[in-house]
């Protein structure tokens, strides 16, 4: 079994990334933001708009909509980074949001660069340099228009090797 498909039935299974959730992403966790669906290429993340992700303005608080884009690129590149050999270390460098519609309900942030972000990580592999790559995150609301998009540039460095 690839390293890749070990990843996705750690995160598709319900138990399992609840668990890690509460314990690594807790503000993620109790404002809902879940999985909806990912593969090697795509990764979908809801959150809703409920009394825990609210803003006084009745809609979904931006740094709840923030957290499931940045989900939707990070699980894309945990994914391609699962058990790696050698480590690559990932951090977020630049956050860019726009916000086109107030989030009234569920929205579903979908990230479509899981091809390229491998591609970064081999190449900060094969270089031994650090790479960046700016993802596009986009979330919609339950009728499909566009709610928010996010463009969020991750950095891969491959870790020291310290003996």
């Amino acid at each position: 079994m690839s390293n890749t498909t070990q990843f996705l039935q750690l995160i598709k299974h319900p138990f399992k990334f609840k668990l890690f959730m509460l314990s690594k992403l807790p503000s993620a966790f109790f404002c809902g933001v879940r999985v909806v669906d990912a593969d090697e290429n795509k990764c979908s993340v809801k959150v809703p708009y409920k009394w825990f992700s609210q803003n006084p303005f009745k809609s979904t608080y931006f740094a709840c909509l923030s957290m499931a884009a940045e989900m939707s690129t990070g699980l894309l590149c945990l994914m391609h980074l699962h058990k790696r050999q050698p480590a690559v270390s990932m951090l977020v460098v630049k956050m860019e949001g726009n916000f086109m519609k107030k989030a009234t309900g569920i929205t579903v942030f979908t990230c479509e660069d899981g091809n390229a972000i491998k591609k970064t990580i081999e190449d900060a592999i094969f270089s031994n340099e650090g790479k960046i790559i700016t993802t596009k995150s986009h979330g919609r609301n339950a009728t499909g228009e566009i709610v928010a998009e996010f463009a969020i540039t991750w950095s891969f460095k491959v870790k020291a090797n310290i003996n």
